[in-house]
């Protein structure tokens, strides 16, 4: 796919923020004597990599706003668009030195994301979309959600609440209502991660709750333009406000949203 001037640039930050993750992850098991060590490190490595993703953005597109798990919102010269940005998600794996973690970057125009982008930097995959131009991966494979139609032979990925957040009930009960029917689920730990595999039919599906605008702005995208549905919870409310969501393929979406909304 021949991308826009913007998602090009999307793309180039993703990749230079990608390298200094990169960097950073490979001296994060040096560091796992000390806790304390550790997380300050990584800490620095999460700053160190939204200042790299917004001098390209920004120096790019001096107008935008701008919305990033660290810095904050910042309104721009132009109201009507803004980048929303997670330059680290995945933090605790990577703190772990687990190798499952991405720089998810999304451009919203009067309120509707309209390009995005998922990088993987350890396993080098990129997956970005246009809105309208469908969802692609490296530049070469389209994206598309799987065609499973049985709740049996799919596998769903979720998040588990960390210590301190009260959604742990409700996600609990979630899981008594899906394990029983279906293949298997995942908890890898990177929201956007688990989107970009929905959007290529790598899981049939996905929920969570607890989530912030710049974990699933990118996603959102990405799966509805692989042929996916996305809605919040409450399909009410809209998604990066709640900070819900389901999503998986069109034919398994209605019976796996009424297993998630109970209803």
């Amino acid at each position: 796919m021949q991308g826009s001037a913007n998602l090009n640039v999307m793309i180039k930050a993703a990749r230079k923020a990608g390298r200094s993750l990169i960097k950073d992850f490979q001296e994060v098991e040096n560091l796992q004597v000390s806790i304390k060590g550790a997380g300050d490190f990584v800490s620095k490595a999460d700053i160190r990599a939204e200042e790299i993703i917004k001098e390209e953005l920004m120096g790019a597109r001096p107008t935008y706003g701008w919305l990033a798990e660290e810095a904050g919102a910042e309104d721009g010269a132009d109201p009507t668009r803004r980048w929303i940005v997670d330059p680290l998600d995945g933090t605790t794996n990577f703190l772990h030195g687990m190798p499952h973690w991405a720089v998810s970057i999304a451009l919203e125009h009067k309120g509707s994301v309209v390009s995005a982008v998922i990088y993987d930097p350890v396993k080098d995959e990129m997956f970005y979309s246009e809105k309208g131009e469908g969802a692609w991966q490296d530049n070469s494979r389209r994206l598309r959600v799987s065609g499973r139609r049985r709740m049996g032979e799919c596998v769903f990925a979720t998040g588990l609440p960390f210590s301190g957040r009260g959604d742990l009930p409700a996600t609990m009960k979630d899981l008594a209502r899906v394990l029983p029917g279906v293949a298997g689920v995942r908890q890898w730990g990177a929201a956007s991660l688990d989107m970009a595999y929905v959007a290529g039919g790598r899981f049939d599906g996905y929920w969570e709750r607890g989530l912030q605008a710049w974990d699933l702005a990118a996603g959102i995208l990405i799966v509805r333009e692989a042929g996916g549905f996305v809605e919040a919870m409450d399909p009410e409310e809209q998604i990066l406000e709640s900070g819900q969501v389901i999503a998986s393929n069109e034919g398994m979406f209605e019976p796996f949203a009424k297993l998630i909304r109970n209803v």
